[in-house]
């Protein structure tokens, strides 16, 4: 997988801590298959912290481990 070498890389070549993933999925996309994918492989990585949903889905974000979530339309409304 990909994602997996790629964060090997970052871990054990450059030396970069990786704590955990965000996934922000495609606009017209349904959110849980990319959340559900991301759960995967911070699982098979080991990684705490998940990063996943929005003011629009933040609920399907929770629903798939999100420890981390991102609602500044709910709090502040649309931008300008």
């Amino acid at each position: 997988n990909l994602a997996n070498k790629f964060i090997d890389y970052c871990k054990y070549d450059l030396k970069i801590p990786v704590e955990g993933l965000m996934c922000i999925p495609p606009e017209n996309d349904k959110p849980d298959i990319h959340f559900k994918l991301l759960a995967n492989i911070a699982k098979k990585n080991k990684l705490q912290n998940l990063s996943m949903g929005m003011s629009g889905d933040y609920k399907v974000g929770i629903l798939y481990g999100a420890t981390h979530i991102r609602v500044g339309t709910k709090l502040f409304g649309e931008r300008k």
